[in-house]
């Protein structure tokens, strides 16, 4: 590190950041500036890094970001070991480069600290998002930004702000579902809760929105192919959950992997800057997803080479590439000196990058405490934080009137997924248990059973096990709960080292039916006549019709994290009311895809009567059964006339008419009459979650704002249309006009 008589001006704490940035961007070289823009890794990618490898990389070439942890071929997954490397990566960056400039760690905590093992994990995208509670889900960022920071990571890549429009495609789980009001509202929360009061606070992260601006609807479901959508589109399905995020001042965003209108996403200056940073304002920093560089011209063909590929993502508006490592800082840096990319470039780039380091404190204190992070990571506070969430995501599909359990019933627990902890976790999470603490489905009913509880796995994901043996438990046991669904997997259901599937067998993007192995565990059951409990742990609504013809009671658990089987078994047993609500649509087959409640309506050239429904689901967006009955009353509208920039409010008077306690969402969806284009039949625009006792009523109110009623227009702006509009809450309808011009 440069060592002087006078302490340089970037290092004193009290000088504002600005000034702190410009200082030490004066003093910085070419090459040192543009190492900053660069990551690279520690473990298994392209290629196997160890730390001494990237310990190199910092000091020949002044590398300014790493991934030695969080992700799944990272080098270390265990906390003692990530702990040490950190410290020992961030000493190389200070003592042994000239300007000792801290390192930036990232890490994909997509669904808590899941790639740790001692971490926790709460409930993947879908699960999260089927409890419909914004602040659920912004405790949860909230604790995650803890742990990361406590393990010495500083950005974290998520959220995911895609919005399922195929549940063929292997990243459903991932995202909060169909709905882009429901996934903008949770992906703000998610902003809040990795951000907190801003990345000055030392629990708080930098929180990356991804994948901008249209990944979700690839071509053939197939994960990274082209997404062809119209700009009408583009604005209206893809881009409102990014501006939810934008609006709680997220600090990174990444680009996704595809092209979309003929252009990748990461070589794209209309995307990245005209749109991102030109219409929708935005001042952070852009970070590329891992090797989206080098995919333009790799895959998408449309560079001759990495350096051009290179040049390209620097004049589109990226700042960081996160792990294209050496190469792409040589060929950044000969782009500068042959003049192809001008350094104010470079500059810009590395100002956002400075700015926050600076705000995170990084060149106060970049090192991580072995003490704290062990009392933080997978604390007994966070635990039971992701118990609450998984309780709250559980959402009973069917229900006849086998749930809930007696509490001394003799169970046979059974399937792939009863006592799977990798499974359980579902993908962005650990690929091996060793090290984690997690609760299976089979440790829940185990312990909150009275009764015998008897396990016979019977089936693995593709192949039957001891069928019969299954079958025989299962003639013994009151009841039988069969856990089927899917294993942990990543983008296109790999990869196959690790879920140990082959491409061709499920999970693919060419069905969404369970396996005969699963389906053949579930009907020798069946065929005893014991009643059969399907529990589904999944990352996708997956086509059940069998089961829900034949199976009585059939519970959606999703992945459900670190506490998972806890939630389960309390749901099972009537400890806890089933509170979640589908946040995407359960298809009939693949032949009904695609199946979305907020569908476009359309001409019938021949007749109504001669189409089929445009929406025909399994399971409807939106459902749950509690175990409670809620009755709602007459809904009515504080004002049932707004101006364009006013809000009214939807009372709802809701009464549990049951005996027991509950839990219910109520779901406010609007009719666009007003519009000149094409509307959704209905879209969600408000939803407010209630818990009642037995006999207990209240009035819900939800709010609802004339700007979100409306479309996104040209500028990347919120704009209604004078008119009428209706809003739908249950089976209850009422009118709404939004004026031109008010008082």
């Amino acid at each position: 590190m440069q060592s002087s008589d006078k302490q340089p001006l970037f290092r004193d704490a009290t000088v504002p950041t600005a000034r702190r940035v410009a200082d030490l961007l004066d003093r910085m070289t070419l090459e040192e500036k543009v190492g900053q823009l660069v990551g690279t890794w520690a473990g298994h990618l392209d290629e196997f890094k160890d730390v001494d490898d990237v310990a190199e990389e910092i000091t020949e070439h002044g590398i300014g970001a790493v991934a030695s942890f969080g992700w799944g071929g990272a080098v270390d997954m265990r906390l003692d070991d990530i702990v040490e490397n950190v410290n020992r990566l961030q000493d190389v960056a200070l003592s042994e480069t000239r300007l000792g400039i801290p390192l930036l760690f990232n890490v994909d905590a997509v669904h808590g600290h899941a790639y740790v093992a001692e971490g926790t994990a709460f409930p993947n995208g879908l699960g999260a998002a089927a409890t419909w509670d914004t602040a659920a889900v912004e405790r949860g960022a909230s604790i995650t930004a803890t742990e990361v920071r406590r393990s010495g990571a500083h950005q974290n890549y998520s959220p995911t702000c895609d919005v399922a429009r195929d549940p063929r495609w292997g990243r459903t789980f991932e995202t909060f579902g169909e709905s882009p009001y429901l996934c903008g509202k949770l992906a703000a929360a998610k902003v809040r809760g990795y951000q907190g009061d801003g990345i000055e606070d030392p629990s708080s992260v930098i929180a990356t929105a991804k994948h901008f601006p249209a990944y979700s609807e690839p071509a053939r479901g197939e994960d990274a192919a082209p997404v062809e959508v119209s700009e009408y589109l583009l604005r209206n399905v893809f881009l409102p959950s990014f501006l939810d995020a934008l609006d709680e001042d997220v600090e990174s965003v990444m680009p996704s992997y595809n092209g979309i209108d003929g252009e990748p996403a990461h070589g794209s200056r209309r995307y990245l800057t005209d749109l991102l940073r030109g219409k929708l304002g935005f001042e952070g920093t852009v970070v590329s997803d891992w090797g989206g560089v080098t995919m333009l011209d790799e895959d998408h063909k449309i560079t001759s080479d990495h350096r051009e590929s290179v040049r390209q993502t620097r004049e589109a508006g990226l700042d960081i590439a996160s792990v294209d490592s050496v190469a792409h800082a040589e060929h950044l840096v000969s782009l500068v000196e042959d003049g192809h990319v001008a350094e104010a470039v470079v500059d810009e780039s590395v100002e956002r990058l400075l700015e926050q380091k600076f705000r995170l404190g990084l060149f106060e204190d970049p090192f991580v405490d072995p003490d704290e992070a062990r009392e933080v990571v997978g604390a007994d506070a966070h635990r039971q934080a992701s118990l609450d969430v998984a309780r709250d995501s559980m959402t009973l599909l069917q229900n006849d009137a086998v749930l809930p359990l007696d509490d001394d019933a003799d169970v046979l627990v059974a399937g792939p997924n009863a006592d799977d902890v990798v499974h359980q976790l579902g993908g962005w999470s650990v690929p091996d248990p060793e090290g984690t603490d997690v609760v299976t489905i089979r440790d829940g009913i185990e312990t909150l059973s009275s009764g015998t509880v008897v396990y016979e796995q019977g089936a693995t994901m593709n192949d039957t096990l001891d069928v019969d043996a299954a079958a025989e438990a299962a003639a013994d046991a009151d009841v039988a709960v069969v856990a089927v669904g899917e294993p942990w997997y990543l983008h296109e259901f790999g990869p196959s080292v690790d879920t140990g599937t082959e491409p061709d067998e499920f999970p693919n993007r060419q069905t969404l039916h369970l396996p005969d192995a699963q389906r053949d565990l579930v009907e020798a059951i069946h065929e005893t006549g014991t009643p059969v409990v399907g529990v589904l742990v999944t990352g996708r609504p997956l086509v059940v019709d069998w089961m829900v013809e034949h199976v009585p009671a059939i519970l959606m658990a999703y992945y459900p994290g670190t506490m998972g089987g806890r939630a389960v078994a309390e749901t099972l047993f009537g400890a806890n009311d089933p509170g979640g609500r589908l946040p995407i649509s359960v298809p009939k087959s693949e032949g009904h895809l695609q199946t979305r409640f907020n569908h476009f309506p359309h001409p019938t050239p021949i007749g109504q009567d001669e189409h089929l429904s445009s929406y025909d689901p399994l399971f409807e967006f939106g459902h749950g059964i509690s175990y409670a009955d809620f009755e709602y009353g007459d809904v009515t509208l504080t004002k049932p006339t707004i101006g364009p920039h006013e809000t009214t409010t939807v009372r709802v008077p809701v009464a549990n008419v049951s005996d027991r306690p509950g839990t219910d969402v109520v779901q406010a969806y609007v009719t666009d009459h007003a519009s000149s284009r094409i509307t959704p039949v209905r879209e969600l625009r408000g939803f407010e979650r209630v818990s009642l006792d037995g006999g207990e009523a209240a009035t819900v109110e939800i709010e609802l704002s004339a700007t979100e009623l409306g479309r996104i227009d040209r500028d990347g702006l919120r704009q209604s249309d004078a008119g009428a509009y209706s809003v739908h809450v249950g089976e209850h309808t009422v009118e709404l006009a939004v004026e031109t011009t008010y008082d």
